[in-house]
């Protein structure tokens, strides 16, 4: 996906088959089935309780209607405290149900979230190279959470909804057939608005969901390019661009809730119409002497719980599409294109001796577009290999094909005389230890970061590589030495440092073959020279792959190959290629003019 976060074609992505997505959501709460289905029972005997009141109400109306003088308190009064009863112990159910159902959603976030989480690794690296991690963010915080808030209050209020509307219903028809009519005129308008609303504002809650990401994608890529920012003074800028990306996501936010708001106050206007008609037809069957107070009072209450509930769901319909829309964006994501499965015939590769074979290999990470053509490599076991090329000649794409982060489009590569897609890639992977340009550290302590990848190692075990990699004495002047917990991605140790830690991981981890990425290129020249003492000594008996744009760290490389354009143009030792004044000759001179 190209910087912003929008589509490459400008299309704003639509929502899909909406009940799909309630499929998708109704098969995480299946797996509580159980105590979703008591909690159904639950909220039925609930509104039952609720749905009493009025007729309660109703009864103590109608020992009213027997005059001053004649009015039996003790009914009415038995009729007061049974409504005061039933509608307490309906309050109490109620309460339960909505705490229980905030534990269930709690529960299906972390679901959701695990099966994310599972779902970002075991995607193909290309997936992150389209998309921009603030968006991929989004999806695992801000959607699930609107998703899951949406299950925790909009579920129980739908389903009380629904069983005050039928019940009411019930009720009313049999207090009076009549006025029920006068009631039903109405209902037909009312859906008609909500569902027009809803197939107007499901677009606008994905587009507001899609501005979202677009926005803590940009936020994302600015905070880890804050130095820079500030270095460049284009503190300005920067405001300039987020107010612009805030403003359409303020937008999108405005078009989506303002239509979705509209569907409460015009289904209120339709209820309280309905509700007019029944005062108009009470009061023309009460002069008529078919109906009596008390049916008139229970008919009103049960009309208002009848509308009520409709214009509650009118009310939250906005919530239900933003949290519909944000399902699909999350389920979207679930439905990407893992890696490709290993072959069936996949067998680990084992005995590793490190000898690498690339045959007549083309590969382009778009169709029609060649990174690399008929490219071909013999690495012999323990050999190093270094790779240089001006930036864009496809050094880097070589790796990725080597660790099967892309697979060839034609050719082979052979690691031991297996092609490597009859290797599993997990074994694959494990022969391999890479240091490279961009550094990665965890929020951890430097004994964690240095074990990375070796399970169980000791302390020993990191002591050495740290010595080996010269920064065992850097971790030693630290408060806490091995222990000093790193932090902000390495935010309190220099870049340096930071790279030096991660070529101690590599001489930690026990893999019999080597990538090497501008392993150097955040040291300072003496600290180079030091490095490169160490990185001989790790690299001794490693078939080792070096990319470097310092020529003078592969001076004593058994092979140098010069990549341009996809194509390996010279191949050689360093005396060789100097001698043959040709394109390697040229690149070395521009260093060292």
């Amino acid at each position: 996906m190209p910087p912003g976060g929008q589509p490459r074609n400008g299309k704003i992505e639509k929502p899909k088959d909406v009940g799909h997505a309630l499929k998708r959501i109704l098969s995480y709460m299946a797996r509580y089935k159980w105590f979703l289905a008591l909690l159904v029972l639950l909220t039925l005997l609930s509104n039952l309780g609720n749905l009493m009141g009025p007729r309660l109400a109703g009864k103590a109306i109608h020992e009213a209607e027997a005059g001053i003088g004649n009015i039996n308190f003790e009914r009415v009064g038995h009729y007061a405290l049974a409504m005061l009863l039933v509608y307490a112990a309906s309050g109490l159910i109620s309460l339960s149900v909505n705490i229980a159902m905030m534990r269930i959603s709690r529960r299906v976030a972390y679901d959701m979230r695990k099966d994310v989480f599972h779902k970002l690794l075991s995607l193909p690296v290309s997936y992150f190279d389209r998309n921009m991690a603030g968006d991929i963010i989004s999806r695992v915080s801000y959607d699930i959470d609107v998703l899951t808030t949406s299950l925790a209050t909009d579920l129980v209020q739908v389903l009380t909804s629904v069983v005050t509307v039928v019940g009411s219903l019930y009720m009313m028809i049999r207090l009076s057939l009549w006025l029920s009519l006068s009631t039903l005129i109405t209902i037909p308008l009312a859906f008609m608005i909500t569902k027009r609303r809803g197939r107007i504002s499901r677009p606008l809650f994905a587009k507001r969901s899609a501005a979202y990401g677009k926005m803590n994608g940009f936020v994302e890529e600015k905070f880890s390019g804050q130095k820079s920012i500030l270095a460049y003074a284009y503190t300005n800028g920067v405001c300039a661009d987020f107010r612009a990306i805030n403003g359409e996501a303020a937008d999108a936010y405005c078009n989506a809730q303002s239509v979705a708001m509209t569907a409460g106050p015009l289904v209120g206007f339709v209820n309280n119409l309905g509700l007019a008609l029944v005062s108009l037809g009470g009061g023309v069957l009460y002069v008529l002497g078919q109906v009596n107070l008390e049916v008139i009072s229970s008919f009103v209450l049960y009309s208002r719980k009848f509308s009520g509930p409709i214009n509650e769901i009118a009310n939250i319909f906005n919530e239900i599409m933003s949290a519909l829309a944000a399902a699909e964006r999350v389920f979207r994501f679930l439905d990407e294109r893992e890696e490709p499965a290993d072959l069936p015939e996949a067998e680990p590769l084992q005995e590793v001796q490190g000898e690498v074979v690339c045959q007549d290999v083309n590969f382009s990470y778009v169709s029609g577009k060649p990174v690399l053509k008929r490219f071909n490599l013999e690495a012999g076991a323990g050999q190093t290999i270094a790779i240089v090329g001006h930036t864009g000649a496809g050094k880097t794409t070589i790796i990725n094909l080597l660790m099967r982060f892309y697979d060839v489009d034609e050719g082979a590569i052979y690691i031991d005389g297996h092609e490597i897609r009859q290797i599993t890639r997990d074994s694959l992977r494990r022969s391999f230890a890479m240091v490279l340009q961009d550094t990665w550290l965890f929020n951890g302590s430097i004994f964690d970061n240095i074990a990375y990848g070796k399970e169980g190692a000791t302390r020993e075990e990191v002591i050495a590589a740290a010595k080996a990699a010269r920064i065992h004495n850097t971790i030693m002047q630290l408060p806490l030495g091995y222990d000093t917990v790193i932090t902000e991605d390495g935010g309190n140790i220099s870049k340096g440092q930071k790279q030096l830690l991660t070529i101690a991981r590599a001489m930690l981890y026990d893999a019999h073959m080597l990538i090497l990425d501008e392993a150097t290129s955040n040291v300072d020249t003496e600290t180079e020279k030091e490095v490169q003492v160490a990185m001989r000594r790790l690299m001794a008996g490693k078939t080792s792959f070096v990319i470097a744009h310092r020529l003078s760290t592969i001076e004593k490389a058994d092979k140098i190959l010069v990549v341009e354009n996809g194509d390996v143009i010279e191949e050689g030792r360093h005396q060789d290629l100097m001698q043959a004044k040709g394109a390697y000759y040229r690149l070395y001179a521009a260093q060292f003019d």
